[in-house]
């Protein structure tokens, strides 16, 4: 008889705690509402940093679904012996996907970087391509950007693939050595020579077969080519796979 009051009195404690959240989180909107990142409309409690309406407007790229090469393994066709690569959407200019990315990157959004990894974790988890990669490394910032901006965005996205997927995140493995600034306006071959000279390999890798480096967007592919080259230089068995939120068209 006692266990079984002590069993009510759990699930009225409980439910006591869901309302008072849930109550909390109404006063908070409230007072401080979440609206969508490009069309400003106030979200519900259901949705997360866009609304369903700008979410359906994200081109979704299937890569993961591709039975020939797709576009992010051709960029990368004669510069790297790639196992695999992932990218969940296309990167267009004045859509959504650019206005996450910049909060991302530029407006202190570190709970919108895991939220994206655990979508691509997703997403990933129902293919097969994908079943065998061990480790992620995340592509590093230098330690004064990471200082400004608090984070780093290709950690966390790695964080949220990293709960889905149930691997391990490699974070002293490659350093950015140089603070050389933003690259969006370097053509292709001024990024590679830039990104050559960024990085530096810290610790071995002996207990893998298979990484996958992530970055969250993919446009010339100069950074994630450099890192790969400098840890095949390293452990040219070694397979990577590439993983990133979003690709260039």
């Amino acid at each position: 008889m006692f266990i079984y009051a002590k069993g009510n009195m759990d699930k009225r404690i409980e439910k006591y705690f869901e309302k008072s959240t849930h109550y909390f989180d109404g006063i908070t909107h409230l007072i401080f509402p979440h609206t969508c990142l490009q069309c400003q409309v106030e979200l519900s409690r259901f949705e997360k940093y866009i609304c369903v309406f700008c979410w359906e407007k994200l081109q979704r790229t299937y890569f993961e679904s591709y039975a020939e090469p797709s576009s992010m393994d051709k960029l990368f066709w004669g510069r790297l012996p790639l196992n695999e690569t992932f990218s969940l959407y296309y990167f267009e200019k004045e859509k959504p996907i650019q206005e996450m990315l910049h909060a991302l990157k530029y407006d202190f959004k570190a709970s919108l970087g895991k939220y994206c990894g655990e979508k691509m974790g997703k997403v990933m988890l129902q293919s097969e391509k994908y079943k065998d990669i061990q480790a992620l490394i995340p592509v590093p910032i230098h330690p004064k950007k990471r200082f400004t901006r608090g984070y780093n965005q290709s950690e966390l996205l790695a964080e949220g693939i990293a709960q889905i997927l149930n691997v391990p995140i490699l974070l002293n493995v490659v350093q950015k050595t140089s603070h050389n600034g933003s690259q969006t306006r370097r053509n292709r071959f001024l990024r590679w020579d830039n990104a050559m000279e960024q990085f530096s390999l810290m610790n071995e890798l002996l207990s893998y077969t298979h990484v996958a480096i992530v970055d969250d967007v993919v446009t010339t592919g100069a950074t994630l080519e450099a890192m790969a080259q400098l840890l095949l230089s390293r452990h040219p068995n070694l397979r990577i796979s590439l993983l990133s939120f979003a690709i260039a068209k």
